[in-house]
């Protein structure tokens, strides 16, 4: 189910969709900084939960390690996620976390906040336009998989 991180290639548009929304986690253009906490991410041995904020136009406005967890969970309450990116000044948020074993897949429990972020969203008409699981060289987007 896990996808392997797109290579750099030519750059991309300057300003990606929001039906694109992993790219902005791997465009350098849009997330050099990310780019860079991905990379100490992917290695870690506990669950790490971001949030990034994005701007009207998809432009990165903030990105935040909102928790650490434990070998395989992470505890995170959409308050957190979205007092983060209310803060930011968001109009969509991406969130993103890495599987130490290495295997993208999205548990029950990943599952089950991501609907939760979802209808928070929803609520706050502050969509989340995609929940990217990182694990080894691949991830898995929720959008890409048509489950958000």
């Amino acid at each position: 189910m896990g996808r392997t991180e797109p290579d750099e290639g030519p750059e991309a548009p300057d300003d990606p969709t929001p039906q694109e929304p992993a790219a902005l986690v791997f465009r350098p253009t849009h997330s050099r900084t990310w780019r860079r906490d991905a990379a100490r991410v992917r290695p870690l041995e506990v669950e790490a939960f971001y949030v990034m904020s994005l701007g009207s136009q998809s432009q990165v406005r903030a990105i935040e390690e909102l928790t650490r967890g434990i070998l395989n969970s992470s505890l995170i309450h959409p308050r957190e996620v979205f007092r983060s990116a209310i803060l930011a000044g968001a109009a969509g948020i991406i969130v993103v976390h890495n599987h130490p074993s290495g295997d993208p897949t999205p548990s029950g429990d990943d599952r089950a906040v991501t609907r939760q972020l979802v209808d928070a969203g929803r609520l706050l008409d502050l969509p989340v336009y995609d929940h990217v699981i990182l694990g080894g060289d691949r991830y898995m987007s929720f959008a890409e998989a048509g489950l958000l």
